[in-house]
């Protein structure tokens, strides 16, 4: 028998020490894995349903829809000349310039070949790639977006959301955190934002907005500001800055269709100012109702420092009270009556009256305006008579409405505000306005007397083609050279016309202001801005009801009933839209399994699919109202 010599003892060792280590390192190895900590899979982040933006009736302003990102991995794409010439006309693309996108990106990963796809177009390219080029590397990457029903309606104060699902300017950034919330630790799969109710009237913003539009047409102006708030609560009713920019169309709009100018803008009131110094000067005990003053059409006087102070009238306007001097816009008599407080007396109650500091409205980027001090380097003896008369001051529509506020509540002003309330998703109600009135500024006869000198000028003054004949109202007209940003100084062709009212005088429900800008021919307040104010005023008291001396009066026993509508229930088939209001469609706008497009205001005259159509998951509804 032959030995077999492999076998021998050293490489028997050698191989059997390599067995031994190996299934050491193995043992090893699956004994570490067998110890270690259980690794924690990572929590799928919840879905935030944004809240929606309505008006103070619930008509929606803004919803939550999505949009998709479309595209695909080139090599994956068989014949791209094929796939363009099928996908372009959805895309509303060149099939050349599609395909040739396409070809470019031969060996990029992933391309997109279009962003932020409707719902109709995303429908209709999914079925297509579905039955034609399933596994040519398509992909659609949903996005949450925002659609905008009334299109550039109150557009600066709703504001546009990006496509990160974050607000950019107006309520959607200054209440971001309300309409989209950052999930908690532990948060639910799915949780919603609070809807936003907005204190505009959206049917009375829509009337003002085409007055003013007319207006801007009208006057060649460059932009104009049209505000229009309760007196007693601070609710802003209407707010206006054109032009303006279509939200669904935002990023193409330039900065001048999205400057929010009642915020952001300051500028230089003119006499519109005056009704304040007068108001200040009465409640300092300076000037009496009775005291007079003479106007020769030239304030002059010298400084104890030497320096010769000169400020020009438009006329002549002889022996003036205070009344006489708000109603011709007297600068004489202003500067004269400037005479009577101690500067800083003077500016300590401008400032008490909100000017250089922002009123704290809910909007981004508010301008505190600019009122100097006597240590500014730019202060001079004229300083104090030529603020008086609304000039060396700037200041923000918003600051100017909310001033108003204390002339209209017997000298208390109240505090502004576009927030009506806040709704949960299931509509249950989370914060409701209530007014926050501030500390007193003027004694109620104060308040009582500038409104009714208010009055006289809108009844025999600069103000008269605001009057309104059948409602009192009082009003305070003002136009002022602009600055010249380029040349330093004042321009001599730009001007800004603006007006404030109130009313009815009596007992203000409605405070109303203008701004409009470089008008071109006329610039003249009481001749281009005071007839808008009476269409606006006319409109509101209309809007509102409000009881006018010429119409005609019906009794009537107080009681009557209204038909509540329904609400909507949409089950295996479409029901039948047609009279619905925008409103009674609310409730729909929050379904994340439809998609509701609504065009147009009043009740729905038509829609798409028709009535009894099967309903799917993530069908789109398309519902016309008139």
């Amino acid at each position: 028998m032959q030995m077999n010599y492999f076998f021998k003892p050293i490489r028997t060792g050698i191989i059997g020490g390599c067995a031994a280590l190996a299934a050491a390192y193995v043992i090893f190895c699956y004994g570490r894995i067998a110890f270690m900590p259980e690794e924690e899979l990572i929590p799928v982040p919840p879905t935030v349903e944004r809240g929606s933006i309505v008006d103070r009736n619930g008509r929606p302003l803004a919803v939550q829809t999505s949009f998709y990102h479309f595209g695909v991995t080139p090599s994956a794409v068989k014949d791209p000349a094929a796939f363009a010439a099928d996908v372009a006309p959805l895309l509303g693309m060149q099939e050349d310039e599609l395909s040739s996108k396409i070809t470019r990106a031969a060996n990029s990963r992933f391309i997109y070949l279009k962003k932020k796809i409707d719902q109709a177009t995303y429908t209709e390219l999914q079925k297509l790639i579905h039955e034609k080029y399933r596994g040519n590397g398509v992909r659609f990457d949903k996005i949450p977006g925002r659609a905008y029903p009334e299109n550039s309606l109150a557009s600066q104060i709703i504001g546009y959301m990006g496509d990160d699902g974050v607000g950019l300017s107006g309520a959607e950034y200054s209440m971001q955190s309300i309409l989209s919330p950052v999930p908690k630790a532990g948060a639910a799969a799915e949780i919603h934002g609070e809807n936003v109710y907005l204190t505009i009237d959206a049917n009375l913003q829509y009337k003002l907005e085409k007055t003013a539009r007319a207006a801007m047409e009208r006057t060649q102006a460059a932009s104009l500001m049209l505000i229009a708030a309760e007196a007693k609560t601070g609710e802003i009713l209407s707010y206006i800055s054109l032009p303006s920019a279509d939200l669904n169309n935002y990023s193409t709009a330039d900065r001048e269709q999205t400057k929010d100018r009642p915020a952001m803008e300051a500028y230089e009131p003119g006499s519109v100012f005056k009704i304040f110094t007068v108001a200040t000067l009465l409640e300092t005990g300076g000037i009496t109702p009775q005291d007079t003053f003479v106007c020769d059409g030239l304030y002059e006087k010298k400084s104890p420092g030497g320096e010769t102070i000169r400020i020009k009238c438009l006329e002549h306007h002889g022996t003036v009270t205070a009344r006489e001097a708000l109603k011709y816009s007297c600068n004489d008599a202003l500067a004269q009556i400037s005479d009577r407080i101690d500067a800083e007396s003077f500016l300590a109650r401008i400032r008490a009256l909100g000017f250089g500091s922002r009123t704290g409205i809910e909007l981004p980027g508010e301008t505190t305006g600019s009122v100097k001090t006597t240590d500014d380097r730019l202060w001079s003896a004229r300083s104090k008579p030529t603020i008086s008369i609304g000039q060396e001051i700037s200041v923000s529509a918003l600051q100017m409405v909310h001033a108003a506020t204390a002339l209209a509540n017997g000298g208390i002003p109240v505090k502004l505000t576009i927030l009506q309330k806040l709704t949960k998703y299931d509509g249950t109600e989370v914060y409701n306005h209530e007014p926050v009135y501030e500390n007193r500024l003027f004694r109620q006869d104060t308040a009582e007397f500038v409104l009714s000198c208010m009055e006289t000028t809108a009844e025999s003054g600069t103000g008269s083609r605001a009057n309104l004949h059948d409602i009192s109202i009082g009003v305070k007209t003002g136009t002022a050279q602009m600055a010249d940003h380029v040349h330093g100084g004042y321009s001599d062709t730009d001007f800004l016309s603006n007006c404030l009212a109130i009313f009815p005088v009596e007992n203000p429900e409605i405070i109303l202001y203008i701004v409009v800008e470089k008008a071109r021919g006329e610039t003249y307040a009481g001749r281009i801005v005071a007839p808008v104010i009476a269409e606006a005023a006319d409109i509101i008291i209309d809007h509102m009801g409000f009881n006018r001396g010429s119409a005609a009066s019906l009794s009537h026993t107080g009681h009557f009933s209204i038909q509540g509508s329904s609400p909507v229930v949409i089950g295996t088939e479409l029901p039948d839209f047609t009279g619905m209001s925008k409103r009674d469609l609310l409730p729909l706008l929050n379904r994340s399994d439809l998609h509701i497009q609504i065009t147009g205001n009043g009740w729905v005259t038509s829609q798409n699919p028709q009535p009894g159509t099967p309903v799917t998951e993530h069908m789109t509804i398309e519902l016309t109202l008139e």
